[in-house]
């Protein structure tokens, strides 16, 4: 007989909170504050471009490499707008500090119309709550903004663990918060290979949030398979005692 749940952890963007608007039109809202005319396509691009290279060249903030998020962010911004030709090193980095801290504003970010409930019901299962994210120091004021912080007893970034999604050690690092054994925890995610397999892989019981349906075939367990997450407290009661 598997022990009982105790904790559900939690990823937190594109599974409790989505970006409102595209970074590309983000930062074209910026760039015109700043007198400039982009193409939000443009941007967008060369975001994805630039998120790549740093991504690959400083994994994770790259908090091994004597970088923070904060350092990381400036520079992506920075890469983006010079890939979109601007040259104006006092304009790049006005841009890069007002973008670091804008995207810290409630008005930036969409809370997902389940996410409320599906927490308020995991509480009143008598379930505790925590965050496992790939995410920068912001994440809990971005939370606190959003009006879901008081939810989660502990919150863990991929920044402040030195690891991030799908290594096991950021989940370790969550478990030892959690203070009990691995089969007593859930973790609920948008992604596969970061959220799913990953959480499996420590002996965690993983659902799968798959929103846009991607994920409904034979070879996945459909247990494990949430479409909303006005799913999960039922699939979580049945595990709870």
């Amino acid at each position: 007989m598997r022990a009982p749940l105790r904790w559900v952890l939690w990823d937190v963007k594109d599974t409790l909170v989505k970006v409102r608007a595209s970074v590309g039109e983000q930062y074209c809202q910026e760039a015109e504050r700043m007198g400039l005319n982009l193409s939000p396509a443009e941007v967008e691009a060369a975001f994805h471009q630039a998120y790549r290279h740093y991504s690959c060249r400083y994994p994770n903030y790259g908090v091994t490499q004597g970088l923070d998020g904060r350092s990381w962010w400036m520079g992506l911004v920075r890469d983006t707008f010079s890939r979109c030709r601007v040259q104006d090193t006092a304009l790049l980095d006005t841009m890069a500090h007002n973008l670091y801290h804008n995207f810290c504003n409630a008005d930036t970010w969409e809370v997902f119309p389940d996410s409320q409930k599906a927490l308020e019901s995991c509480s009143s299962l008598g379930l505790k709550l925590g965050v496992v994210s790939n995410f920068d120091s912001r994440l809990k004021e971005i939370l606190r903004v959003c009006g879901l912080l008081s939810h989660f007893s502990f919150i863990i970034t991929s920044e402040e663990a030195g690891a991030a999604k799908p290594s096991a050690a950021i989940f370790d690092h969550a478990l030892q918060k959690c203070a009990v054994p691995a089969a007593s925890v859930a973790h609920v995610g948008d992604h596969y290979v970061n959220d799913y397999l990953a959480s499996c892989s420590v002996g965690i019981r993983g659902f799968l949030l798959d929103r846009d349906d991607k994920r409904n075939r034979a070879d996945f367990p459909q247990e494990h398979r949430l479409r909303s997450l006005e799913e999960l407290p039922s699939r979580l009661q049945r595990h709870k005692d």
